[in-house]
């Protein structure tokens, strides 16, 4: 994929996955993200905060949940060299309380991305894109908007021939040059 970057928020530490707390070294995101690199060939950037959230599960959508509320944008660790050079950006992240965490909202407000393509992927347990796309419309209103795919973090390995499907599409929709 020519002139595309993947951004993408991800967190290690301990997850709810299946039913049953587990430690991941790499968040399910990441691991998307990745996977989506190979396939794509895409540059890749992580969103940072400076603070990230615990790594305690519980401890982390407690205060996913009140940035959320209270519509909290943490500072980053850094943004891309040159968003200028891309066409398309993936946007990766899990989803919180039925939308992107933070941090994502934090780079979409940094980011200018008018003119550019997003396809957003999520990583989920159970509640799909949540209305993270409705709001990413909103936080980018003069980007296109993909349609997006949602991923079962537990199911990750099982999903290669959806994401896949997914990027072939991306191309076939013109997200590419």
């Amino acid at each position: 994929m020519d002139h595309a970057l993947i951004a993408y928020y991800s967190r290690s530490g301990q997850h709810y996955i299946d039913g049953a707390f587990r430690y991941l070294e790499t968040g399910c995101a990441e691991q998307a993200a990745h996977i989506l690199h190979t396939l794509t060939g895409a540059d890749l950037f992580r969103i940072e905060p400076v603070a990230d959230y615990p790594t305690d599960y519980c401890r982390c959508i407690d205060q996913a949940r009140q940035d959320i509320l209270r519509g909290v944008r943490p500072a980053l660790k850094g943004m891309p060299q040159n968003l200028r050079q891309y066409d398309v950006i993936l946007l990766g992240y899990p989803n919180f309380w039925g939308t992107m965490p933070a941090p994502v909202c934090t780079f979409l407000g940094q980011a200018d991305l008018a003119g550019k393509t997003v396809c957003p992927f999520c990583t989920h347990e159970g509640d799909g894109m949540g209305r993270s796309e409705q709001e990413l419309k909103q936080l980018c209103p003069a980007a296109k908007v993909l349609p997006g795919l949602p991923i079962r973090g537990s199911e990750i390995a099982f999903e290669m021939a959806a994401i896949r499907d997914w990027a072939e599409s991306i191309i076939r929709l013109g997200g590419s040059r």
